[in-house]
């Protein structure tokens, strides 16, 4: 239950002040010993916390699933496997697994979807980094329109969908090899572009570095870079963006 929630329930007499202090005396915290489930981040910064899955022993990751499931009524993990989605599933029949974003979530039926991000890719092998984005902001509240293989080498199909490009909130430009697709968009648009390096390339890429130093070298105005194949980052950031301008157009 959410601060808003309880504070309405009092005021509407629904619920106690006894039930309500019961509420806030709770630890911002869940103790599961080899694990401290923060239960208090979406109070204080607007979203729950998010579930890492790569490397985690089987029995963790399923009761912190759990956990987060039963306090919020949902759950994003990131960088999960199909052996982790099957253990999950067991004991959370409703959790979904995309393979491509490696996305393991629940989330409620009644969420709401607004605003706009664009996320565009430099080519198809950048898709994975690009739906872990994607996924994360729809998760979060977001609307996204998904726009791929639209690279500098036919740049023709990048300005074939600009308009849309350039109505949304924020862009999110995921791209590989020598990461220029940041850059072309962020001298097209007005809004700002978080730029997300790959590590898709042949060597000289160097797993990605190449296109980090590329895009935190662009000089294009507007563009922000999170760290190799960040997807997870990018839509996080996005969606605060994307809230700020909700916000703004409500005033």
């Amino acid at each position: 239950m959410e601060v808003k929630e309880i504070l309405e329930g009092v005021k509407c007499g629904d619920i106690s002040v006894e039930e309500a202090e019961r509420y806030f005396r709770n630890e911002p915290f869940i103790e599961l010993g080899y694990a401290k489930l923060d239960s208090h981040r979406k109070v204080r910064s607007g979203f729950p916390e998010v579930v890492y899955c790569s490397g985690k022993p089987d029995e963790y990751l399923i009761s912190i699933f759990q956990n987060i499931y039963e306090k919020n009524g949902e759950v994003l993990g990131t960088r999960a496997n199909e052996n982790q989605y099957q253990l999950v599933k067991a004991v959370i029949p409703e959790v979904v697994y995309d393979p491509i974003s490696h996305i393991l979530k629940v989330e409620k039926p009644s969420g709401k979807r607004e605003g706009k991000i664009a996320v565009c890719t430099a080519g198809t092998a950048d898709i994975p980094v690009a739906e872990e984005a994607a996924q994360t902001a729809e998760f979060f509240g977001s609307k996204v329109e998904r726009i791929f293989d639209v690279g500098v080498s036919g740049i023709h199909r990048l300005l074939s969908r600009l308009d849309v490009i350039q109505e949304a909130n924020c862009v999110i430009a995921v791209a590989g090899m020598e990461g220029a697709l940041a850059s072309v968009i962020g001298g097209l648009v007005s809004r700002p572009v978080i730029a997300v390096p790959t590590s898709v390339g042949y060597g000289a890429s160097m797993n990605g570095l190449s296109a980090l130093l590329t895009m935190i070298n662009s000089c294009a105005n507007g563009v922000s870079v999170v760290n190799i194949d960040n997807g997870y980052g990018a839509g996080y950031i996005a969606t605060q963006i994307n809230r700020l301008a909700g916000e703004s157009k409500a005033k």
